[in-house]
């Protein structure tokens, strides 16, 4: 099976804490840094379940861009797209289980529908990460990206990523895409409103819902949520319901979002 997985390869900063931070004083933390980015989490998941993953970004050039991309296709994945720029960062904070993220998608944005090459979505699932959606021209690659995808017969699945940046436009731009699968908590998912789609309904601890069956959370010890979604998506298109809880629970298991 092959996998691509079209979006964003950036910095992850992952900071871990015992306890909340504090303005303008210290706490002590654990610190990661590494690869990291939606799709890149995906196909890095998908690669380590069995698949051959391939993912489709524009990246920085830069020596983030050197480090991020090396750690990828260390651990077998395929990364193809054009370079220049600066490449994206993203800050995770993770305490008690949860997690909140500054962006910085650098050079992502600037992925264009010309740049893409058919041969790259010669595969059986083309998955869209949501934030890939949220800027042009990168928006408009990901709708050429899903066209060639269909060329292949492939089916395209879609995560929501974000509730907080759904507007008017982003919403108009999934629904371009037509995708065969969505994944989305509950407020990505009411943000998103209806879709001719089936839906992955992510609820956290309490596992996903599809086709109105529930799916129970695989049992863990939380150390950190960054990723366990993507690894859901991974999971789910690999192998269905019970291999994307597996694999969430893998995540939250350990610090950071690479398998």
């Amino acid at each position: 099976m092959r996998i691509t997985t079209f979006g964003d390869l950036i910095l992850d900063v992952i900071v871990s804490l015992d306890e909340p931070l504090v303005p303008g004083d210290d706490r002590s933390a654990t610190i990661r840094t590494g690869a990291g980015g939606q799709a890149a989490n995906v196909a890095a998941w998908a690669q380590e379940l069995g698949a051959d993953a391939r993912l489709v970004c524009r990246r920085g050039g830069d020596q983030a861009d050197e480090l991020v991309a090396g750690e990828l296709r260390s651990l077998g994945v395929e990364v193809v797209g054009p370079t220049g720029g600066r490449n994206g960062i993203v800050v995770s904070l993770a305490a008690a289980g949860d997690r909140t993220m500054a962006s910085d998608r650098g050079a992502a944005t600037g992925l264009d529908p010309h740049d893409l090459e058919d041969a790259w979505f010669d595969c059986n699932v083309l998955h869209v990460s949501g934030y890939a959606l949220l800027a042009l021209p990168a928006a408009d690659a990901a709708a050429r990206a899903a066209e060639l995808a269909r060329s292949h017969c492939a089916l395209v699945s879609v995560d929501a990523s974000t509730y907080t940046l759904a507007d008017d436009g982003f919403r108009q731009r999934v629904q371009a895409l037509a995708p065969d699968l969505v994944f989305a908590n509950e407020r990505e998912r009411d943000a998103l409103g209806p879709l001719d789609a089936r839906l992955v309904l992510k609820r956290g601890a309490d596992g996903i819902v599809v086709d109105g069956r529930s799916f129970p959370a695989a049992q863990t010890a939380v150390v950190d949520a960054t990723g366990a979604g993507d690894a859901l998506a991974a999971g789910y298109l690999v192998g269905g319901p019970e291999l994307g809880l597996a694999a969430a629970a893998r995540c939250c298991a350990k610090l950071g979002a690479m398998p």
